[in-house]
């Protein structure tokens, strides 16, 4: 079976979208999967917007470049205003619902995850960590690697200084994980 994911990773800067990005990235490649990761940037850093885009395959990647993603994370509306029509269709979705209505998703036409990221991460004392109950979900709803896989590369992309999140940032992982399992597709 063939591996092949590519997602966009969008939001204001400061949630946390290029973080995850990296992780992602780090996690196929700790799996020996080749990837692309291109980080944008809005006219500034926190507030502003910030995207990245991931390539996850067991195939040469042809190219960084994604037009049409098979997948999103989406953690604010104007990304989702600008990122869900180049969605392909049957594509999944992952919508950062404490902030954004789900009911503005094309879930006739995606598969859309609506998770309350926020809500979550705020339930497991730390707000900050949204962006790892996004990619948690993620990563289950795509099944493009083991949530034991991404969890197990958090030491790649956390610095030393702050090794003592890594356990807290696994269990933000799980989370979203786990809500996806629970709470399945939105409909």
């Amino acid at each position: 079976m063939s591996i092949y994911q590519d997602a966009i990773i969008a939001g204001f800067g400061g949630q946390g979208v290029m973080l995850i990005g990296n992780l992602l990235a780090y996690a196929g490649m700790d799996a020996g999967l080749n990837v692309t990761y291109i980080p944008v940037y809005g006219p500034e850093m926190r507030g502003g917007t910030a995207n990245c885009t991931v390539v996850v395959s067991d195939d040469v990647i042809g190219s960084p470049i994604i037009r049409s993603p098979v997948s999103l994370i989406i953690m604010n509306g104007p990304s989702l205003d600008k990122f869900q029509p180049r969605l392909q269709d049957g594509g999944t979705l992952i919508l950062n619902s404490s902030l954004i209505d789900p009911a503005k998703t094309e879930k006739d036409r995606v598969k859309v995850f609506a998770v309350p990221v926020n809500e979550i991460a705020d339930g497991l004392g730390n707000a900050r960590m949204a962006n790892m109950v996004a990619i948690g979900a993620y990563v289950q709803a795509t099944g493009v690697l083991p949530v034991k896989q991404v969890q197990d590369s958090l030491e790649s992309v956390i610095s030393a200084h702050y090794s003592h999140m890594i356990p807290k940032n696994a269990a933000a992982i799980q989370a979203g994980a786990d809500y996806v399992v629970a709470n399945g597709q939105y409909k």
